[in-house]
């Protein structure tokens, strides 16, 4: 338990980009999914990590998918099971958290819409 504590603020740490401002604030840097993809979310969903569906797994994404945009976005927000919020990286917008989200679940099969 301690290690995976330790393990979680070292990527935090790390993924948190210098001078990042509050984590609901839209009008800063606008990563693409992607972008965030790689730079947040592939040590866990990259690998599988702490039980993470992994990139590109349709089957392991498929149930996450049927529960729609909306309610997969909000649980990456404020996280869910051993996730945590933003992925661990509390300088994320909501914005770039959502285009993540979209980018992992539609390379898993789904179809959904980039927000504006």
């Amino acid at each position: 338990m301690i290690v995976r504590t330790l393990w979680l603020a070292v990527l935090m740490v790390l993924a948190t980009p210098a001078g990042a401002k509050e984590s609901g604030d839209d009008d800063r840097d606008r990563g693409t999914g992607q972008q965030v993809y790689e730079k947040v979310c592939v040590a866990c969903h990259g690998t599988g990590a702490l039980n993470a569906p992994k990139f590109g797994d349709a089957n392991a994404w498929k149930k996450l998918i049927a529960e729609g945009q909306h309610a997969l976005v909000r649980s990456a927000i404020k996280g869910i099971r051993q996730m945590p919020a933003r992925g661990g990286n509390p300088g994320l917008s909501d914005k770039e958290v959502e285009r993540a989200v979209v980018y992992m679940a539609n390379a898993a099969g789904a179809r959904f819409k980039d927000p504006k």
